[in-house]
């Protein structure tokens, strides 16, 4: 095959209506538009939400009620019972560092906030950027101990 081969797809070209060329055409006299009116004309046509001068839907709706914050904060969450496989932390200590390494976390974009569920059976030193009561209970519970990273 050389470049003075290729061929587009067939069907893929298609030759452009001409409107208004003719009887013998299949589109003269009003060119598909119909008969008269404001879409009959030329730049007729109405603005998209128009609706021939009723309330248009988007004004008859409520407004939208409260609102978004700002400054959420978004947190890459990990359970105690994700912890509890000790092939993944033989040093004990974990860390957003080690999470990502572990596999885990994807990245270290977002925060890491240790969550409750499950249980911890030895002693790790967990540093995260937050920990809900019953995590950071369980994990000195089990002989570790919970560091908040700034």
């Amino acid at each position: 095959m050389k470049l003075h081969d290729l061929r587009p797809a067939p069907g893929a070209k298609k030759e452009r209506k001409r409107v208004g060329r003719g009887i013998s055409a299949g589109q003269g006299k009003t060119a598909g538009r119909g008969t008269k009116g404001q879409n009959a004309r030329t730049g007729g046509g109405v603005k998209l939400y128009f609706e021939g001068g009723q309330l248009p839907l988007v004004r008859r709706l409520p407004f939208k009620r409260g609102f978004t914050n700002i400054r959420r904060v978004e947190y890459a969450e990990v359970n105690l019972d994700q912890l509890a496989d000790a092939s993944l932390f033989p040093s004990g200590v974990v860390t957003p560092q080690t999470l990502v390494e572990a596999g885990l976390l994807r990245d270290l974009t977002k925060p890491v906030v240790i969550l409750g569920r499950g249980d911890v059976d030895r002693a790790l030193t967990v540093k995260a950027h937050r920990f809900s009561a019953s995590a950071r209970a369980k994990i000195e519970q089990a002989g570790g101990t919970a560091e908040v990273l700034s």
